[in-house]
């Protein structure tokens, strides 16, 4: 399985803090059967001011150390942009990872904040676009607006953006409601790619394989195979 959004790094955002817990969590990620994941620290002005040149080298370091260590993962790097109203600066200084390009267009992982859509967020996506962006909006089912209606997505998806939905909400771990909406953006085929989102060993695990069985049961192995382990994103893992 490739997992395209989770939180490896260590002592750079709200993942794990020692270079020993990150190798410990994809000692965990590989055990369940990942092959490769995308490691993607927040972006988020205020809060955690990663670059590309910080990712990028975290990355290289924690990969040494899984050879070290004999632990079969390969890594990529992204990020989780923030959506602020610094985005487009950040864009204009080449400060953003992209997962690599992918029909002409590069791809981001573009976080809204967990309370609502921004008034405006769509303006933005359609700045990102006509700039050869294209966003993949993380987790949306854990949008606490787009919980009370899912159709809160259609003019992103319509404008062109791609869904990442959560393994651990197809299984429950976010709640009832996170795990309707996935359902729900999974029957209809809204679904670019489910992942981990992983970020510590026990509360949010970076495994995918009990979400990948619930997938199947829903839409059976071909499109749940899409979404885990061939997905549009493949061309990039190696970014």
């Amino acid at each position: 399985m490739i997992d395209m959004h989770c939180h490896l790094l260590p002592g750079i955002d709200d993942g794990p803090q020692t270079l020993d817990a990150a190798v410990a969590m994809c000692r965990m990620a590989a055990d369940d059967g990942v092959k490769v994941a995308v490691t993607t620290p927040h972006i988020h002005p205020g809060r955690w001011p990663n670059t590309r040149d910080v990712i990028a080298r975290g990355r290289d370091e924690l990969q040494n150390e899984l050879v070290k260590q004999g632990v079969d993962l390969q890594l990529g790097y992204a990020a989780e942009v923030r959506l602020s109203d610094h985005l487009m600066e950040q864009v204009q200084r080449d400060q953003i990872p992209f997962y690599g390009e992918v029909d002409g267009y590069k791809i981001m992982l573009l976080e809204f904040p967990h309370g609502h859509i921004v008034p405006g967020s769509q303006n933005m996506v359609r700045w990102l676009l006509e700039r050869g962006i294209r966003p993949m909006i993380a987790h949306p089912e854990r949008n606490k607006q787009v919980m009370k209606n899912p159709a809160a997505m259609d003019p992103f998806i319509e404008a062109g953006c791609w869904l990442q939905g959560t393994a651990g909400s197809l299984i429950g771990k976010f709640g009832e409601p996170a795990q309707q909406v996935i359902e729900e953006l999974l029957l209809a085929g809204k679904l670019t790619v489910i992942a981990s989102d992983g970020h510590n060993l026990k509360a949010r695990p970076p495994t995918l394989s009990a979400a990948f069985t619930r997938a199947q049961e829903l839409v059976g192995y071909d499109i749940a195979s899409k979404l885990f382990l061939k997905h549009k994103t493949d061309q990039s893992v190696a970014a």
